[in-house]
């Protein structure tokens, strides 16, 4: 059995544990959050053993334990760094921290400790994301030149949010997320997949606004950003809880248009419009091709509420990596850079990244 750890037991905590349920050999040997009440009904809906205190989980974790921390972003670079001193690798939920100066300490702390650190989201290392690398490493649509990004949500001010619950009643943490803003708690979904395909982001260029969401204390409700990576690839991506739920891709390249419009679904349809002449016109086959991976991919979960994802792909796979005496996929320098990134997206100016990461090697089902 691989043992795992989870402090923060929240309205995302209840989707991890329905994606842990898919792997036989992975034992939840230990819960902490500092809300009794929430510890207490978290623990007693899914059967686990919890901690009276942060460090009493960490007295009775066994040695290579790996730590999820489910906090809220405000917490996420104390808790993480409590982890690590600990001697706990830790896989974290985004953003990685709310600062690059916070999450330059974990990086060099992780490293001195010879410890691994990573970040969510984990779609990257799912099956739509993969099928769409796939498509790029194989020249589907030719040289790709430019890519449009959606993560737009609808309306959020007039949705029933308050109302929203997870699988063991946790409240969906609105406040958390309009302080935070949709930007820091969405771009990295696709920002994650560009770095992954195209490696590193040279610049970025970004523009947001407060326009009219009935939020306290909220962070921008809408940003667009314009990304330079260094590979020459460019992408648009604007998030928002203001315009129609909109969650495309589109990659444009010289032979035609990749295509995907569920972010948060690990099963999403990848489509390969050709382009072609029809009377004098250029236009793009409006149906598409769906395009397939050849084998079988990873477990999938339900759809519950917005989302279909698998997130225990990325702790997984970290727990993989950590046994074959690798590096996981979605630690260190990369975790370190798509935070850069998506704080820039986040900033509304330009700035240059400080930090790099090499392409993202692609699962070994999507070769």
């Amino acid at each position: 059995m691989r043992d795992v750890a989870i402090i923060g037991c929240g309205f995302v905590a209840d989707l991890y544990l329905r994606s842990f349920a898919l792997y036989r050999d992975v034992k939840i040997c230990g819960v902490f959050d500092h809300d009794a009440d929430r510890l207490k009904a978290f623990c007693n809906y899914w059967n686990l053993p919890s901690a009276p205190t942060q460090d009493a989980l960490f007295a009775s974790l066994p040695k290579g334990a790996l730590i999820l921390n489910l906090t809220n972003p405000g917490e996420h670079f104390a808790v993480s760094r409590a982890c690590l001193g600990a001697g706990f690798h830790v896989f974290s939920e985004k953003p990685l921290t709310l600062t690059m100066k916070d999450a330059r300490a974990l990086h060099t702390q992780a490293q001195a400790a010879n410890l691994h650190f990573a970040t969510a989201p984990s779609s990257v290392l799912g099956q739509a994301a993969q099928t769409l690398g796939h498509a790029l490493r194989n020249d589907t649509i030719g040289t790709p030149k430019l890519i449009y990004a959606e993560l737009d949500d609808g309306f959020i001010s007039q949705a029933p949010y308050k109302s929203w619950k997870s699988e063991s009643g946790a409240a969906w943490p609105y406040g958390d997320e309009f302080a935070t803003g949709c930007t820091l708690e969405h771009a990295g979904y696709y920002l994650s997949w560009l770095i992954a395909w195209f490696g590193p982001v040279a610049f970025v260029t970004s523009a947001t606004a407060s326009l009219g969401g009935a939020y306290a204390n909220k962070a921008p409700d809408f940003s667009t950003a314009t990304i330079y990576f260094k590979s020459g690839m460019v992408a648009r991506l604007t998030t928002s809880i203001i315009a129609s739920h909109d969650h495309q891709i589109r990659i444009f390249g010289d032979k035609g248009v990749l295509a995907m419009k569920r972010a948060w679904d690990n099963s999403a349809p990848v489509r390969f419009h050709r382009r072609f002449t029809l009377r004098r016109k250029l236009v793009e086959h409006p149906l598409g091709k769906r395009l397939r991976l050849s084998g079988p991919t990873h477990p999938k979960v339900k759809r519950f509420g917005a989302a279909a994802m698998n997130f225990a792909l990325g702790p997984i796979e970290m727990l993989d990596a950590i046994s074959a005496g690798a590096t996981p996929r979605l630690s260190g320098d990369y975790a370190l850079h798509l935070n850069e990134v998506t704080l820039a997206v986040a900033a509304g100016d330009t700035q240059k990244m400080t930090t790099t990461c090499i392409p993202m090697e692609p699962m070994p089902w999507a070769l």
